[in-house]
Parts: structure tokens; sequence; C-alpha cells
């Protein structure tokens, strides 16, 4: 899996919470939102990759 792809990924699902081009995120917290999406794609190959990026943004912002 291409981590450039799930960072994109990422970035555009925080555009559905979040007005203009901010971004409530840090590099650091980018990079550990992506491990943990990678990691979820890795343990169940058969989860749609949009639903494990979303599952892992929503934590993000209700944690």
């Amino acid at each position: 899996m291409e981590k450039k792809l799930v960072v994109k990924m990422i970035k555009n699902c925080f555009k559905q919470y979040y007005e203009d081009d901010s971004m409530p995120i840090s590099e650091k917290d980018l990079e550990e939102l992506s491990k943990k999406v990678l990691q979820a794609n890795e343990t169940a190959p058969d989860e749609d990759l949009y639903e494990a990026v979303n599952d892992v943004v929503y934590e993000y912002l209700i944690g």
C-alpha cells in the first residue's frame, strides 16, 4: 500500500469536517494516523481502505 495515497486520503477526509485548507493535525499525528490505517489494512485486507481511513480519522477527532 502506498503511504502517499493514505496520507492524501486522510487529508481529504479531514476536509469533510473542516472548511478551507485548515488542517487541525500536526505532521506527527498525520504520520501516526497513516500508520494506523496501514495496520488496519494489513489485519483486515477485505475491509475497504476508504472505510479504514474514515474510522481512523473519526477516532482521532472524538478521542
